[in-house]
């Protein structure tokens, strides 16, 4: 790693000279021949477990067997899908390694396993709510229609532009964001797919969805400044503690209380990034799945079958109160009703007729499934076209929600709430497996490619080291604030929110910035969103001629 030159040197920017042997230690470990063995025995058993369970699903689904093309596209996709998350591994979690490393907490090598693992197991345990949050500001016809030619020009488009472009700033030691990265791809497909194709009404990006999601990343660093700072000046009011506000005395580690709390920081911070991160990969390998092999990933097979009781009467009573709220006209068949349904949700114009023929496809769906018994015995060939209903249905209802014009009662809305969770619940799961694996690519990413980041993190935004309160305010307000996103549904960047933290960390302590590392990570932030945007579709349009 190549760190920036400063005219004048470290004296120049107000920061104490140091050693090149003193801060190359910072970043210097050792890999225990034990970890290695344990880390590729991992590799060969989540991957071995990832296969196995791969297997089983297409063969459980009596998929039928496909040309050679569809398997290698859907291989492909995966790689690229999980070079993604490896990437996003090394590129992001290293921002929650910095503090513990440049503080002594723990030694490096040691420090980079540690937060893989609960970077790890951030993924095992999440929701799955940011996964599909994403995916909705995608065309609507494209999540439909995944397994076509442009549904998988779409998926390699957005995971190859984030991919380089995430590359490229790690190579200069910037903290972007991964997720800043993802957005703008998933947004430059969207408008791409929108000029490409204006004359057959084929829909863009969801802004209603983009601006909720924009608002989350652009307020998010602004937090982390704000609340980190704040926090380092209340632990100066209420903690006496001279030590937790000096810098490390050489190599040694912090007094075991200090020590303590930079480790249980690291691993919040972690966790939450996991729990977040992780599932934006996760969301776009469902994607890949479901357009390859449908009958095994299209609809939620571990669900019980005694759940297809409960599913048609919550079909029926939400039926029954659509009927009570807008009554129909006219009689509307399925087919009709689906093309009403498909344009409001490509061109969001609410009509008196959208109302009913939610209710045909309510009903029509409910019918399926008596026919069915369970959704594990639902005919192949229907099973893509009843999740893509199922999808259909959630996101009309969710658009529905906020329609002005739609003028039901709170019983009434509680009512499709519930019938919505229940589409939820069958079109939009996370299987273990597909949690294991991105865990895994992201936890190695961790342990690869830390180092660039951290010493930017460590060492380039502020004119001081890094004091223990400084580390440890800033991953607090990161994990929370991670954490509250994720319960909301809602992709941060970790980088944004930590590098700011440490930043408001600086300035809070009256140490001051680099401003021309500032000057850069502002720029990084700026720029990587309209960049991604025209990476991806211009890759988009090339994959469209490919595909």
């Amino acid at each position: 790693m190549t760190d920036i030159a400063y005219p004048g040197g470290d004296a120049a920017i107000g920061r104490p000279a140091r050693s090149a042997a003193t801060a190359g230690s910072l970043i210097s470990g050792h890999k225990s021949r034990t970890t290695v063995i344990a880390v590729l025995l991992g590799i060969v058993l989540c991957l071995g477990f990832a296969a196995y369970s791969l297997h089983h699903d297409v063969i459980a689904s009596a998929e039928p067997s496909h040309a050679l093309l569809p398997w290698v596209l859907l291989g492909t996709a995966l790689v690229i899908a999980l070079a993604f998350e490896f990437v996003n591994g090394f590129h992001d979690t290293a921002n929650a390694v910095a503090t513990v490393i440049y503080t002594h907490s723990l030694p490096p090598t040691f420090a980079v396993v540690w937060s893989g693992a609960f970077n790890f197991m951030g993924v095992l345990f999440s929701s799955g709510a940011v996964a599909y949050s994403v995916i909705t500001l995608l065309p609507v016809e494209l999540i439909l229609q995944v397994g076509s030619g442009a549904g998988f020009a779409m998926v390699f488009a957005l995971l190859i532009a984030a991919i380089l472009w995430n590359l490229g700033t790690w190579a200069l030691g910037l903290p972007a964001s991964s997720s800043h990265t993802l957005i703008g791809s998933v947004i430059g497909v969207g408008l791409a797919n929108q000029l490409f194709a204006a004359s057959s009404g084929t829909s863009g990006v969801d802004w209603s969805q983009a601006t909720k999601i924009g608002w989350s990343l652009l307020l998010s660093p602004v937090i982390g400044f704000a609340a980190s700072a704040v926090l380092l000046l209340v632990l100066k009011t209420f903690v006496k503690k001279p030590e937790l506000y000096a810098e490390p005395k050489g190599n040694e580690p912090p007094p075991w209380w200090i020590r303590g709390l930079l480790v249980l920081t690291c691993s919040g911070v972690s966790f939450a990034h996991g729990s977040n991160d992780g599932q934006k990969g996760m969301g776009l390998i469902m994607l890949i799945l479901i357009g390859t092999v449908p009958t095994a990933y299209a609809l939620n097979r571990a669900l019980p079958d005694s759940d297809v009781g409960i599913y048609q009467a919550v079909f029926e009573r939400a039926a029954q109160t659509l009927d009570h709220v807008v009554p129909a006209t006219t009689p509307v068949k399925p087919a009709e009703a689906r093309d009403t349904v498909g344009d409001y949700l490509k061109d969001k114009t609410y009509a008196p007729a959208l109302v009913p023929a939610i209710s045909v496809l309510t009903r029509d769906l409910e019918g399926r499934l008596g026919q069915a018994g369970t959704i594990r015995d639902m005919p192949a060939d229907q099973t893509k076209n009843v999740r893509n209903d199922m999808y259909m249905l959630s996101e009309s209802l969710r658009l529905l929600d906020k329609e002005k014009a739609f003028t039901a009662s709170a019983d009434d809305k509680a009512v499709l709430k519930t019938y919505r969770g229940r589409l939820d619940e069958a079109t939009k799961f996370i299987p273990t497996w597909v949690k294991i694996v991105v865990a895994l690519a992201l936890g190695l990413g961790t342990m690869v490619g830390w180092k660039r980041i951290v010493v930017t993190v460590g060492e380039k935004i502020g004119k001081t080291h890094l004091t223990y309160g400084q580390g440890a305010s800033a991953e607090l307000v990161a994990a929370a604030t991670i954490a509250a996103a994720d319960l909301y549904g809602l992709p941060v960047s970790t980088t944004h929110v930590l590098s700011s933290g440490v930043a408001g960390t600086m300035a809070a302590s009256g140490a001051g910035l680099q401003w021309a590392t500032v000057r850069n990570l502002l720029l990084a932030w700026v720029l990587t969103l309209p960049a991604a945007i025209l990476l991806a579709g211009s890759l988009f349009w090339v994959f469209l001629h490919v595909f």
